[in-house]
């Protein structure tokens, strides 16, 4: 039987480029990799920062090791560790153990994890730890095979911190930090961030890790990247590896042929051709080094590694933000809905938000606010008193430059009820006062926006009011303007829509 002629398969072999590599990234096992592993432990040893997440190892239970390491691992996720540190032990002193963290709500997690951005993180670690205790006996994945299958969001890096910190399993780690050190250790100057490069980085990283303590050697390579071989201004005078680094190697010889050739200038020898060997001499056709349209740039030495691609630029939105008050007593409450159970920010609470158009106009904007909290939301409110512009907030997320165009609400009575708003198809929402508020659910971009408010209810209640030379200018006799007058006329037409439901207006 004569098998099918496969033309696409053929053409896809013909196609594919072969990765081809030289000596430059690699490592000798007789020699380099002891010295790299000895060298960077002693290091460690003496250098490591005293984090909260590493006293956890002290514990003899294996079982909650593992849950600490969790905990720190998915907060560290692009967030810096000083940031992270004060998160961790709130978090660990409300649920010390996976099977505590089972027990929280969802909206308790996700008001612990406010202000920590990436908020899918601490979803994912609920719902592992709900499964855990519910499908696997109340114990943590002990193998970074098994903890990349069953921990929703533990992807390979995840897995491979967990099993090797907690469960002294030898298997590498491969991050941002460790990215860059093995970039500068080996020169690989290919985009760091593609497949073919990513290959070589884990096969590195599985190669070099300490099998004795493959814990503290993982850690020392992250260590390493975070606080000496760092993205800018690396301090390569400590680093414990510079003798086996080639980028730092390279910089040495740069510095080196600098020195030879202003002494053979100023004794007027002729320095003899080839006498220092650069890197590009020896790697020309390599799949990993620097490639030929981005060469070695002196200026930058060791940073010319790793070479990352161009990111593209975060897309543009805009977005309409009303924060609407209503005076109940001595303390004023705030309106706030909460987001959908999927997408950005899931399940957080949020001013009430209208995305618009890049080039809305101003009436636009208000008219969309206006018919989001009356028909999108079902709420009514009694005489609106003051409904004032605050400006504009900028918030940058990983891939959108988001401008929120704030204004406020000051209403006298509100009727909308705590955890809805009576129509079906409505998002929950619900009154808090501003320490409520303070502990709620809030994503950082809106506590930035809340901020806004707060600033302008304090120029407006404590007003600068001065001219040029110094003196207060007083408000007495003012003229009205046209503007004034406009305005209350837009405010009048404001207060007739927004009525209390049953009121009847005056014919």
């Amino acid at each position: 039987m004569v098998k099918p002629h496969r033309k696409g398969a053929q053409a896809d072999k013909k196609t594919e480029k072969k990765a081809v590599t030289c000596g430059l990234h690699q490592l000798s096992d007789d020699d380099d990799i002891p010295t790299l592993r000895s060298s960077l432990l002693s290091w460690y040893d003496i250098n490591k920062r005293d984090l909260p997440w590493r006293r956890q190892l002290k514990n003899t239970d294996v079982n909650q090791r593992a849950y600490a390491v969790w905990v720190s691992e998915m907060m560290l996720q692009q967030t810096q560790v000083a940031t992270v540190i004060d998160y961790y032990n709130r978090w660990l002193e409300k649920w010390p153990t996976v099977q505590k963290l089972a027990t929280a709500t969802l909206e308790e997690v996700n008001e612990m994890w406010s202000g920590l951005g990436y908020y899918s993180r601490g979803r994912r670690l609920h719902e592992g730890a709900q499964k855990v205790v519910k499908e696997l006996d109340g114990q943590m994945p002990s193998s970074a095979a098994s903890l990349l299958k069953e921990l929703p969001g533990v992807g390979r890096y995840t897995a491979g911190a967990i099993a090797s910190i907690a469960y002294s399993q030898a298997t590498g780690v491969v991050d941002g930090n460790v990215i860059r050190v093995l970039s500068r250790l080996r020169v690989i100057g290919a985009e760091s961030t593609s497949p073919q490069v990513m290959e070589v980085m884990w096969s590195l990283a599985d190669r070099l890790v300490d099998p004795k303590k493959p814990g503290d050697f993982n850690q020392a390579m992250m260590e390493l990247g975070a606080t000496v071989c760092t993205p800018k201004n690396p301090s390569c005078g400590d680093c414990p590896i510079r003798g086996l680094c080639r980028a730092y190697q390279q910089v040495e010889k740069e510095k080196k042929k600098s020195a030879n050739k202003l002494e053979n200038m100023l004794t007027k020898r002729v320095e003899a051709s080839g006498s220092v060997q650069d890197i590009e001499d020896v790697i020309d056709g390599c799949s990993f080094c620097l490639p030929k349209e981005e060469p070695w740039d002196s200026s930058l030495g060791v940073m010319n590694y790793p070479r990352k691609a161009k990111k593209k630029p975060p897309r543009e939105e805009k977005t309409a933000v009303a924060i609407v008050s209503c005076a109940e007593g001595p303390e004023t409450k705030f309106l706030i809905i909460q987001r959908p159970e999927t997408g950005l920010l899931a399940g957080l609470w949020e001013f009430p938000s209208v995305q618009l158009d890049r080039d809305s106009q101003s009436e636009t904007r208000k008219s969309l606010i206006d018919s989001y909290i009356k028909d999108t939301l079902g709420l009514t409110f009694g005489d609106v008193e003051k409904r004032t512009h605050v400006g504009e907030v900028v918030h940058i997320f990983s891939h959108i430059h988001q401008t929120y165009m704030v204004e406020t609400f000051d209403v006298q009575h509100h009727d909308g009820q705590d955890g809805g708003t009576g129509k079906q198809e409505a998002p929950p929402s619900r009154w808090v006062t501003r320490s409520e508020l303070q502990g709620a659910a809030l994503s950082t971009a809106m506590r930035k926006v809340f901020k806004a408010y707060v600033a302008s209810k304090s120029e407006s209640q404590h007003p600068a009011n001065r001219n040029s030379t110094g003196t207060k200018v007083s408000n007495k006799r003012k003229r009205k303007s046209s503007s004034d007058s406009s305005d209350k006329k837009k405010q009048m037409a404001l207060d007739s829509f927004f009525k209390p439901r049953g009121v009847k207006t005056k014919a």
